[in-house]
């Protein structure tokens, strides 16, 4: 069986979640199946690994015709796989033009929904009607559909209410417990500006509207005064979010000391030592189909405090590895807080609880880490991928 495995993200190229799921996915794939990677970007040099730039002649064209153009050109190299499996809008159109083209069956696996993320249409413009109807057509056609959680399966059916429920199945990211692992590293720690003798909560995500940033940027002032806010953001979708959370980060540096802002994309082991060392994990993110992110928390022994919405609570399990803020939302697809100041407050709340109480925050790191092995390792994903395959052939 030839998997033909469609991605804008491949490494060195990683940018978010979906672009570590694709990463470890293949490995675990790899070991009994041919796969064959299709992704963005410069030449790669891994085998059987092949990039695709955006066409000359669409270089300064609106980001999404630009995808297209490298779509485009994916679809066309199908030629000879089983199954195309295609990852996030972005190769979507070139899984739905592969399955057209050379009558194969077609798996999306969904990392988020364009109908939840309105406010795409602030960096992608008109690009952003584009991208949606990408999405709708590759979900609507094609032969299986992938949810990494019960939460994101919930989300594609309602956003797209033709699909067949049963082409809808559910298989969560998951986690290299062997590369995430407990990694106690005080001098990688202070050389990031942090003082590993105080407690800290950490933060890591792009600067984009779905994670929340402001909100908690908002929280921590009301922390305790001895706690650090570690955020390792970058990426900003648009100007305007990193003007934004610019200003909430400045004037949070003038009330107190210990916040401190990692804009650059951190190595594995850096990330690790910086996870390891925290008290508590956060995220305040107000879409969040599973989070990876706080996956690599609990593999690391670090409690995690998350907002009680889309698929963070089947990840944390409250009371046990973590905490859950709970969260009422607008129903319009932003996902913005009916009551801003409550969540802002029940966040802060939560998370001076658990830094609070650095023993049970321990216990609950150890047990997050526990869960992780039992229900989040990659060869029982790549399994029920296999699985998934083999019923389209």
């Amino acid at each position: 069986m030839r998997i033909d495995l469609l991605t804008k993200e491949y490494p060195p190229e990683i940018y978010g979640g979906a672009g570590v799921h694709v990463t470890e996915l293949v490995r675990a794939l790899r070991t009994d199946l041919d796969v064959v990677v299709r992704c963005f970007g410069a030449p790669r040099s891994d085998a059987d690994t092949f990039a695709y730039p955006v066409p000359v002649e669409l270089a300064g064209a609106n980001p999404t015709l630009a995808t297209l153009g490298v779509d485009l050109q994916m679809a066309q190299d199908v030629a000879g796989a089983d199954v195309v499996h295609s990852h996030t809008w972005y190769a979507n159109g070139a899984g739905h033009f592969a399955k057209l083209l050379h009558g194969i069956p077609h798996v999306v696996t969904a990392h988020s929904l364009e109908p939840l993320r309105p406010w795409k249409a602030e960096q992608l413009g008109g690009g952003y009607r584009v991208s949606s109807w990408i999405e709708k057509t590759a979900f609507e056609a094609a032969d299986a559909v992938i949810a990494v959680s019960d939460g994101m399966r919930r989300d594609i059916l309602r956003s797209y209410p033709s699909l067949d429920e049963a082409k809808v199945q559910v298989v969560y990211n998951g986690i290299d417990l062997e590369q995430w692992k407990p990694l106690v590293d005080l001098d990688v720690v202070r050389a990031l500006g942090i003082d590993p003798d105080r407690p800290s909560v950490v933060f890591v995500g792009r600067i984009t509207r779905q994670k929340g940033l402001p909100y908690l940027l908002r929280a921590a002032a009301a922390l305790p005064p001895e706690v650090q806010l570690v955020l390792c953001a970058g990426a900003p979708d648009t100007p305007g979010i990193l003007a934004e959370v610019t200003a909430g980060v400045e004037a949070l540096q003038q009330t107190r000391t210990g916040v401190v802002w990692i804009n650059r994309l951190l190595s594995q082991p850096e990330l690790a030592a910086v996870l390891t060392n925290g008290t508590a994990f956060v995220c305040p993110s107000i879409y969040e189909p599973l989070g990876i992110v706080n996956l690599e928390a609990m593999a690391c022994g670090l409690a995690v405090v998350g907002t009680a919405t889309g698929g963070i609570p089947e990840v944390v399990a409250d009371g046990e590895t973590g905490r859950l803020v709970p969260i009422d939302q607008m129903t319009d697809g932003t996902g913005t807080p009916l009551d801003p100041d409550r969540f802002v407050a029940d966040l802060a709340r939560t998370l001076t609880e658990v830094v609070s109480d650095p023993a049970r925050a321990a216990e609950m790191g150890r047990a997050g880490r526990i869960r992780a092995e039992r229900e989040f390792g990659w060869s029982q994903i790549a399994t029920r991928t296999r699985e998934i395959y083999a019923s389209l052939l």
